[in-house]
């Protein structure tokens, strides 16, 4: 995760001042219930925006970078949510080093 500072999880932002605020959680406690949700909400709205901007017109090569890596940070908040939920960790890794590999055969590819 991007945002993960030493440990630290995010749990949004401060109405007030506008930054980013992050707690050390423990599991089960309030506070990861808290980052739980935020990175739910977060994976949400990003999902809604990519899926409005590729059902819309053309993006740019800009902006289509900047919708996928905020897309990728906040399934990179999500999958480990979802891993504590189904706690089957070990299949995990396999499928994270398949993805990796078929993106990088596709970086080669041009349209």
């Amino acid at each position: 995760m991007s945002d993960e500072i030493q440990g630290l999880r995010r749990l949004g932002y401060d109405s007030v001042s506008g930054k980013t605020a992050y707690a050390l959680t423990a599991p089960g406690g309030l506070l990861e219930g808290m980052a739980d949700m935020t990175a739910l909400e977060t994976a949400t709205v990003w999902h809604a925006l990519a899926e409005a901007m590729t059902n819309g017109t053309q993006l740019d090569a800009d902006e289509a970078h900047f919708v996928l890596a905020r897309v990728v940070e906040a399934l990179g908040e999500v999958i480990p949510i979802a891993a504590r939920v189904v706690e089957d960790n070990d299949a995990l890794a396999l499928y994270a080093e398949a993805g990796r590999d078929i993106g990088a055969g596709m970086r080669g590819m041009k349209r």
